[in-house]
């Protein structure tokens, strides 16, 4: 069940959400591509960026020729599988998403506690062409917390904070990447929505749990060996490229984007220094 889109909160009690709606991307939106997405645009939501056709108005969400950074605002009720409460109890998992544009980071990732610490101040995404005025390529985007623009005290506070939380209710972190694969944006293809729910499926049925890692050298996260309905090469990505040394070239090129955001973490108003669980260079 859906307890909210984004904007959600973790006391004592658990998880609850003070959003109270959704806020979706509408570029080439089908019915069958996402069916709640597009079931949800109806009276009562909110169009940005789409363009109409016909006299009857119609959304035309494959018309890029203005933006391709088309949205929707929708009711969380317009979702049916909503939970009206909009709270739960404590997670047993919690979902680190990234959109790597360059083609470097698996579909998944296992993290320990110090690793998910280090990830979590990091807050790496990337920005890929059309979703901002200006971005013409893809950008490396570290937003500490993923929030930055929001946090009132210091990243490595908040990351104590989700420290305490995570072994105190046993609960195991995890990146979920749905960027690129076999190659950097404008090279390699998207991740599938199919993949990646496959991903998140097998985390939530607790699944994962019965197969083999690997442990990526540069990283040092856990990969999973095989996942039901995932290609095992997807998620090894240097398989992905069709020249592995152009592969190795992307992961230093990230892994040192990685590094250098991190310094200003290592120094001033800090109990600890989480660098040392980040890529091996």
């Amino acid at each position: 069940a859906l307890i909210g889109d984004d904007e959600h909160g973790w006391d004592d009690q658990g998880v609850f959400n003070f959003e109270g709606g959704c806020y979706a991307k509408t570029i080439n939106l089908t019915e069958k591509t996402e069916p709640d997405i597009y079931r949800a645009v109806k009276k009562d939501a909110m169009l940005e960026n789409v363009a109409l056709k016909g006299d009857d108005n119609e959304p035309d969400y494959f018309d890029t020729s203005k933006t391709e950074n088309g949205r929707v605002s929708y009711p969380i009720f317009h979702i049916d599988n909503y939970h009206e409460p909009q709270m739960a109890g404590h997670p047993k998992n919690i979902i680190f998403l990234s959109c790597d544009a360059f083609g470097v980071l698996p579909p998944i990732a296992k993290l320990t506690p110090e690793q998910a610490m280090y990830h979590f101040i990091s807050g790496y995404t990337a920005k890929v062409a059309g979703t901002e005025r200006g971005v013409t390529e893809p950008t490396a985007t570290f937003s500490a917390c993923f929030g930055a623009a929001f946090l009132t005290l210091h990243p490595t506070r908040y990351a104590e904070l989700l420290k305490e939380k995570l072994e105190k209710h046993n609960a195991q972190a995890w990146i979920v990447n749905s960027g690129w694969s076999g190659g950097a944006y404008g090279i390699g293809e998207r991740m599938s929505i199919k993949t990646t729910r496959a991903c998140v499926n097998y985390i939530l049925d607790g699944k994962i749990e019965d197969t083999t890692w690997e442990k990526d050298p540069v990283f040092g996260w856990e990969i999973p060996a095989s996942i039901p309905d995932v290609d095992s090469n997807v998620l090894r990505p240097k398989n992905t490229w069709p020249d592995a040394s152009q592969y190795d070239e992307a992961e230093k090129k990230l892994a040192n984007m990685y590094v250098d955001n991190f310094e200003k973490y290592r120094v001033g108003d800090v109990d600890y220094d989480y660098s040392q669980f980040g890529p091996k260079l």
